[in-house]
């Protein structure tokens, strides 16, 4: 069994980085910046997206070399937590038409600000489903990752 994919399989993360730095050099201009909802929801489905990945490669991987399986699932964790704090910016963002922030509760009560605003929350549940399935409690609050630069 080969731990590498295809050599014609086409690598897109590249083609991903990239298309982040050009975003964040084009769209981002110096100087004070207050994020939009739209750049946060995007940044969350990214991460969702990344988590699915380091999901994908930490399962298969852990099979083969449970070392590197256990960093992937490490930096798996470490993604969801970053897109728990990209969510809860969302929500703590003004609101673009009015400018108010809304209630932090407003999400946990699942008190819909409608389409296409909640969006990031039902992306949000989703992944957490699959978080919940894959973690535990303890990894997902732990403050050391188990790792140590040398």
């Amino acid at each position: 069994m080969s731990r590498t994919a295809s050599p014609t399989a086409q690598d897109f993360v590249p083609f991903a980085t990239a298309a982040l730095d050009f975003h964040r050099a084009f769209n981002i201009p110096g100087g004070p910046l207050v994020t939009t909802r739209a750049e946060l929801d995007a940044l969350h489905a990214h991460l969702v997206s990344l988590y699915g990945l380091l999901d994908a490669h930490a399962g298969r991987t852990g099979q083969l070399v449970m070392n590197e399986g256990d960093q992937l699932r490490t930096a798996r964790t470490r993604i969801w937590q970053a897109a728990e704090h990209l969510h809860a910016a969302y929500h703590a963002a003004p609101r673009p038409d009015s400018g108010e922030v809304p209630e932090p509760e407003a999400c946990q009560a699942r008190l819909p600000e409608g389409a296409p605003e909640l969006t990031i929350c039902q992306r949000h549940q989703r992944t957490a489903h699959l978080v919940r399935r894959r973690t535990t409690p303890a990894d997902l609050h732990a403050p050391f990752t188990g790792l140590v630069r040398r």
